[in-house]
């Protein structure tokens, strides 16, 4: 097997990318990737392809970040001893993090291979590759691969090879929708009484906010105000690696169209939450929303989100919607369901690797309350 490393998604040929993603994943095309590329010029990427006699064989997505340590530690559950020894570790005002896989979304979006890829052995020239493009970056504190379900760990436990530690994360949380529910009324009413009474009451508190499909014009009209509710989100959340520049929003929807979709929540005029999410073959993936925690009470703007994601799906005529992670609990009571996710994890520093892979092995996720809405 050989290994080009590429910095620019243009740099790869569109025969490999077809060739690599043989369910027409929209996360691993061209289009998609050019469009988080451009407008995210202060992340740096790196685009892994793994051939075999030139046969295309796999794709490993790399992006290079800055972030806090709090951030990463934000989500977790970990002894005050852990917690200290991680943060002696790995402190820096600003540290550099190199990820495999992609920082604005949830799922396994880091690596893709050809229909007949020896999956192993892929890994194991990925693994080099990391290393490879590791020693080039200067600063670089840590390297994370993220995500896999629990059917991956087959082949990605190879990672562990060259001292990576698995660890979970926060699980998707996805809806699986009934073909008989053809309206958000069939929906409500397979829920138990309590939570029909609770869809129902996010509506009624929500009457006053005005709910608008966005096109590409409106977004870019109202790009600041939708960056800043975003923001807010942001601050609110467990973790992100990285913010988003909702410039990202103009040229998907420009190339997806109806696919991609942006709901904008108006009070009186003016923008107060936003929803969005793209259509995955049978998958309705919910990407970022943004809000007004000031008027979120009052105006149930979160709950209406919610409920509103059911109804794109239903009326999409998708299988599954992937809510992502964070907020676990509430999302269950529309009836998500956890998908375990876990991610591989390992300091740059041989030496100090393996001082904290212990401490790694200890990191648990905080635990939610699961609530089964359906009848």
């Amino acid at each position: 097997m050989t290994t080009k490393i590429h910095k620019s998604i243009g740099a790869v040929d569109a025969s490999f990318l077809k060739k690599i993603n043989p369910q027409n994943n929209v996360y691993f095309s061209k289009t998609l990737l050019h469009s988080f590329e451009v407008s995210n010029p202060k992340i740096e990427m790196r685009y892994v392809c793994v051939s075999d006699n030139d046969n295309p064989q796999a794709l490993a997505l790399v992006q290079i970040v800055e972030l806090n340590v709090d951030v990463i530690l934000k989500n977790i559950k970990a002894t005050a001893l852990s917690r200290c020894v991680l943060s002696l570790m790995l402190w820096k005002e600003n540290i550099k993090i190199m990820f495999c896989g992609n920082v604005f979304l949830s799922g396994e979006y880091c690596l893709s291979f050809s229909e007949k890829t020896k999956r192993k052995k892929a890994v194991r020239e990925i693994g080099r590759a990391l290393d490879t493009i590791s020693k080039s970056v200067k600063p670089l504190h840590a390297i994370f691969i993220k995500d896999f379900e629990k059917k991956a760990l087959d082949y990605s436990q190879g990672f562990e090879s060259f001292g990576f530690t698995n660890i979970k994360v926060e699980p998707n949380m996805l809806v699986h929708l009934k073909p008989e529910w053809k309206s958000f009324e069939d929906y409500k009413n397979a829920l138990k009484s309590k939570y029909r009474v609770k869809a129902n009451k996010a509506d009624s508190k929500s009457q006053a906010l005005e709910g608008r499909f966005m096109s590409k014009k409106d977004i870019e009209s109202a790009q600041k105000a939708l960056q800043n509710l975003y923001q807010n989100t942001i601050d609110n959340a467990n973790f992100n690696a990285q913010v988003l520049n909702l410039k990202t929003y103009i040229e998907l929807k420009n190339f997806y169209k109806d696919d991609f979709i942006v709901k904008g929540y108006f009070l009186d005029g003016e923008i107060v939450g936003f929803l969005s999410a793209l259509k995955n073959r049978s998958h309705l993936d919910a990407h970022f929303i943004g809000l007004n925690y000031r008027l979120n009470k009052a105006h149930a703007i979160y709950p209406r989100i919610l409920n509103d994601y059911v109804r794109i799906g239903i009326e999409n005529k998708v299988a599954v919607i992937n809510l992502g992670r964070t907020a676990s609990e509430i999302k269950t009571t529309i009836g998500a369901a956890p998908l375990e996710l876990s991610c591989y994890i390992k300091h740059k520093s041989p030496f100090i690797n393996a001082l904290v892979r212990p401490f790694f092995r200890r990191i648990q996720i905080k635990s939610f309350k699961q609530h089964n809405p359906f009848k």
